[in-house]
C-alpha cells in the first residue's frame, strides 16, 4: 500500500511540474511520467489490462504531442547535451531490458498456462451470472471496472488526439477568418 501512495505522489509532482515548467517538450515529458505512474497504478491494482491499454495509449499520444512541441533544429544536438541524452537514453534501455528478463523468466512455460481464475470463470460464470455467453458474462459481471476503465481511457485518448490535431485552432476575435477568404 505504501508504493501506491509513493506512486500517487509521484504523479501529483509530475502534474505540477508540468503545469509549472517553462518549456512546452518538458511538460510533455513530464505528462507522460504521470500517465507511466497511472499504468503502474493499475498494475499494483490487479488490472493488467487497463494498464496494458494505458501504457499504449500513453506511449501514442506522447508521441504525437513530443511530435507537435518539437522544431525542426534541435539545439541540443550542436551543444554538449547530446552525450548527456545518449547516456540518460542508453540507461533507460539497459534498465528496461533487465526488467523484462526477469518478467519473461516469471512466466509459466509454453503450453502450460495458469487457469485458476479462468477455471473458475468456466465452471460457475453461468451459474454466477446467468448468462450463456460465457464471454458476455466475463466482461460485464466479472470485469465490469476493468471494462469502464479501458472504455474511459480510449474515450479520453480519443478527445485527446482530436485536441490536438484538430485543423482550426482558436483566433482572436479581429482575426479575419481563412477559410471564409477562399
Amino acid at each position: 500500500m505504501m508504493g501506491l501512495y509513493i506512486l500517487l505522489i509521484f504523479m501529483i509532482v509530475g502534474a505540477i511540474i508540468a503545469i509549472e515548467v517553462k518549456d512546452m517538450l518538458s511538460s510533455v515529458i513530464a505528462v507522460g511520467a504521470v500517465g507511466l505512474g497511472l499504468s503502474i497504478v493499475f498494475l499494483i491494482l490487479k488490472a493488467p489490462d487497463v494498464a496494458i491499454t494505458q501504457l499504449v495509449v500513453e506511449i501514442l499520444c506522447l508521441i504525437i504531442l513530443i511530435r507537435a512541441t518539437l522544431r525542426k533544429d534541435l539545439p541540443f544536438s550542436t551543444t554538449g547535451r547530446w552525450v548527456f541524452n545518449t547516456f540518460i537514453t542508453s540507461v533507460f534501455m539497459i534498465v528496461f531490458f533487465l526488467v523484462a528478463v526477469k518478467c519473461f523468466k516469471d512466466l509459466p512455460e509454453f503450453g502450460f498456462p495458469l487457469m485458476r481464475v479462468a477455471r473458475t470463470y468456466i465452471e460457475h460464470g453461468k451459474a454466477l451470472t446467468g448468462s450463456t455467453n460465457l464471454v458476455t458474462s466475463v466482461i460485464l459481471d466479472f470485469r465490469a471496472y476493468d471494462t469502464l476503465g479501458e472504455a474511459t481511457i480510449l474515450f479520453t485518448a480519443v478527445i485527446a488526439v482530436l485536441t490536438i490535431v484538430r485543423k482550426i485552432g482558436r483566433k482572436k476575435v479581429d482575426m479575419p477568418d481563412e477559410e471564409s477568404d477562399e
